[in-house]
């Protein structure tokens, strides 16, 4: 009970949120589909057997009303038809629409602050929640719950006729099909909800290690390990096929079971109305109909079949995909600091996820506005940690932060396969021509692109393939410059460039982040003598501050690497 009031209500909220008059409508569609198709048969059968039994008879057969009952098996047959036709448009349109929505929710979800640190170590999680987790979703209303749904209406309809001829038999027929129908799903839904899991996981492990494979031959190859992820992927491959085999062996017994309860039950449902009709309860074509609505009442709950071995898989969907669409999850701004400062840090101490080791502990840091100030030391020692809490990205355990609003230009240079353009207006949605040329120009690649024939519509490959390092990190420059917030944080921005290179980097970005604030990590003299003051951080704490001007400051300068 605690896992559907966890997971499954904010799926079902997003549901009804999203589409509720097209979901209630596919499932009202739905049921009446069910319900005619029931009617249908049973009103065939009392129409057949009474226009035999009238046949007998001359003078029966020339009072029967044959039309009516043919009008009325015309009609069910055409409502049925229309139900049908509907009800797989609108809820497979319904079902496709939430799970567009769902996969925009869950990406802006993963957009938020820290996620990024999470898929950071682990990338294809992103692309398995887009993909297989939002596709097992599509069960939850298309297999489980309209099934689930139409199936009790089916059995209660059947009750109420059989009731009519009797009220123990309908009784004791809805009770055994409710009971029975919905009771071997549950029981194989149950039994199956851990190998749904193990094949899901056994499926996400084959995919990734393949991507490791084809991502990484080279590497592989050159480090001797490519028989080791062979046998990695054959291993994940021969998990989730043990998975699977135990999962049809659950459906074959799902099957036999459902085989032996609907025999059961047609053989009660015979003799009751054998019995009924011999003492003249009622006749033999009310005998007929009878029997066949039973018949037809059992079809639905062959329904559940599928959505009991799917509803494992479905569960471990909704778990995971669950906290990222949650409300709750909303992330609170940090605090807004003193007027004329940039930050304000006060005994801080922040710990990675799922990590008890405190990666900063005791930080008591300020920034003025229009300040510039370096943090230097060892790999390790906190550098990005301490950016990655001024932007929001790492929570504080313990201690104050307020800091302005920022942005981060991390180590790594990320390009996406897309045009110039699209790389740059990730950063501003809303930028105009004028201001990505000016952009460009501001960061020295905009004579790059202009002798480039498409200009900022030339397509980049996978990670900005087609770019020169140097020229990857200064399309990262100019998306910073589209970035009008008054705190810059810069996590070694000419790391891997060349002397002049580097130097004319940031000679420009020293030029463009005039009036604003800036922080640099860096173990590179040149970036840290743009500063106005230099902060040591060993082992997660601020050892020294200096300021230019002090001997701490030209000694901090003198233990960096020289360009």
């Amino acid at each position: 009970m605690s896992f559907f009031a966890a997971d499954i209500r904010p799926i079902l909220r997003l549901f009804l949120g999203e589409r509720r008059r097209a979901l209630l409508l596919g499932a009202m569609l739905s049921a009446a589909t069910v319900t005619a198709g029931i009617a249908l048969l049973g009103l065939s059968g009392w129409f057949i057997t009474a226009t035999s039994l009238a046949g007998l008879s001359a003078a029966a057969a020339l009072t029967f009303d044959v039309f009516a009952p043919a009008a009325g098996i015309r009609l069910l047959a055409i409502i049925r038809t229309a139900a049908r036709y509907g009800e797989r448009l609108a809820t497979h349109d319904a079902t496709l629409g939430v799970l567009a929505a769902l996969r925009e929710r869950l990406f802006r979800g993963f957009a938020e602050p820290r996620a990024a640190c999470v898929l950071l170590h682990r990338p294809a999680r992103l692309l398995f929640r887009l993909t297989a987790d939002i596709d097992a979703l599509d069960s939850l209303y298309l297999r489980i719950l309209v099934p689930a749904a139409v199936a009790i209406g089916a059995a209660l309809a059947a009750s109420v006729v059989l009731g009519l001829m009797h009220p123990l038999f309908g009784l004791c027929f809805g009770l055994f099909l409710a009971g029975a129908g919905l009771g071997l799903p549950l029981i194989a839904g149950r039994a199956a909800r851990r190998h749904a899991g193990r094949r899901a996981h056994g499926i996400e492990a084959l995919r990734s290690r393949t991507i490791d494979l084809v991502a990484g031959q080279t590497d592989l190859l050159m480090a001797g390990r490519l028989a080791v992820q062979r046998g990695a992927i054959a291993a994940a491959d021969s998990y989730a096929v043990r998975a699977d085999d135990r999962l049809n062996r659950i459906e074959t017994g799902l099957t036999f079971s459902f085989g032996i309860v609907s025999t059961l039950l047609l053989t009660g449902s015979l003799l009751a109305v054998a019995a009924l009709a011999e003492t003249k309860t009622i006749t033999a074509p009310v005998a007929a109909l009878g029997l066949l609505v039973a018949f037809a009442a059992v079809e639905p709950f062959a329904a559940l079949r599928r959505g009991a071995l799917e509803l494992g898989r479905t569960m471990l969907a909704a778990k995971r995909i669950a906290p990222r669409i949650a409300v709750a999850d909303v992330t609170e701004p940090l605090a807004t600091p003193l007027p004329g400062y940039a930050f304000s840090v006060a005994d801080v101490a922040a710990f990675h996820e799922n990590s008890a080791v405190p990666v900063l502990q005791g930080i008591d840091l300020v920034l003025k506005q229009g300040d510039r100030l370096a943090v230097i030391g060892s790999s390790g020692a906190g550098k990005s940690s301490l950016l990655a809490l001024l932007s929001h990205e790492l929570p504080a355990r313990t201690g104050y932060v307020a800091a302005m609003t920022a942005t981060l230009l991390t180590q790594r240079t990320e390009l996406f396969e897309d045009s110039l353009r699209g790389n740059l207006v990730l950063a501003n949605p809303d930028a105009t021509e004028a201001s990505l040329r000016e952009a460009l120009a501001a960061a020295g690649l905009l004579a790059d692109v202009e002798a480039m024939p498409r200009g900022l519509d030339t397509p980049l490959g996978e990670g900005g393939l087609g770019l020169s390092g140097g020229q990857s990190r200064r399309l990262a420059l100019a998306r910073l410059f589209l970035r009008d917030t008054p705190l810059w944080l810069l996590d070694e921005p000419t790391e891997g460039l060349d002397g002049p290179t580097a130097r004319d980097v940031l000679q420009r970005l020293s030029a463009k982040a005039a009036g604003r604030s800036l922080v640099i990590a860096t173990h590179i003299r040149r970036e840290a003598a743009i500063a106005d003051r230099i902060a040591i951080i060993e082992s997660g704490r601020i050892s020294e501050v200096s300021c230019r001007g002090e001997a701490a400051f030209e000694r901090a300068l003198g233990r960096l690497r020289p360009d």
